[in-house]
């Protein structure tokens, strides 16, 4: 894996990508953020701004993403655009990296959880950095097994939680250590 060839891509939050997007940038690798208008960025680094139009590529029922996450979805137009959001993140990456908790029934809290089911929808690797239990975790043969990913495809989609903390930093900052050695 060449650094010069990755890129990353984000929605731009606080907490995780924010962690790999200050990575990315500690290691010189290409980021990019998707957003829409209206949407909240902590981290505006090569902003790609989707239309309306560009969003409804990546739309869903809500009664599938409900079915998907067992978790109930309203009809709300915010949540909407974020699902489809997270959509075009996934797509464009094809290794999906989230730190987060892994729920018993294997899906992920929050709106990371709708990257990581679409990463397995697509059969893309996923990888979960799960700050209770302190690991990463891959998605292998329909279930989590305790890992120690590396970087190893040119596009990654990078999505988790706003609350990270100190550990989930430290295990971003030690992938990249891990995939490319020192910056």
């Amino acid at each position: 894996m060449k650094k010069e060839n990755l890129i990353i891509y984000s929605g731009g939050h606080r907490g995780t990508e924010n962690a790999f997007g200050e990575a990315a940038e500690k290691w010189s690798i290409q980021e990019v953020t998707y957003s829409f208008d209206g949407h909240k960025v902590e981290r505006a680094v090569n902003v790609k701004n989707l239309s309306d139009e560009e969003l409804n590529r990546g739309d869903i029922s809500m009664e599938l993403a409900s079915k998907m996450m067992n978790r109930t979805y309203y009809e709300k137009k915010k949540i909407r655009k974020v699902l489809q959001l997270i959509f075009h993140m996934v797509n464009s990456g094809h290794q999906i990296f989230a730190v987060g908790l892994i729920l018993p029934d294997n899906t992920v809290k929050g709106g990371t959880g709708w990257a990581v089911e679409l990463a397995k929808l697509f059969n893309r690797p996923v990888h979960v950095y799960d700050q209770e239990k302190k690991g990463w975790f891959t998605w292998q043969a329909g279930q989590w097994q305790a890992d120690t990913p590396q970087i190893s495809h040119d596009t990654v989609c990078v999505s988790g939680t706003r609350n990270l903390s100190d550990d989930g930093r430290s295990a971003i900052n030690q992938l990249f250590v891990e995939t490319f050695g020192t910056p």
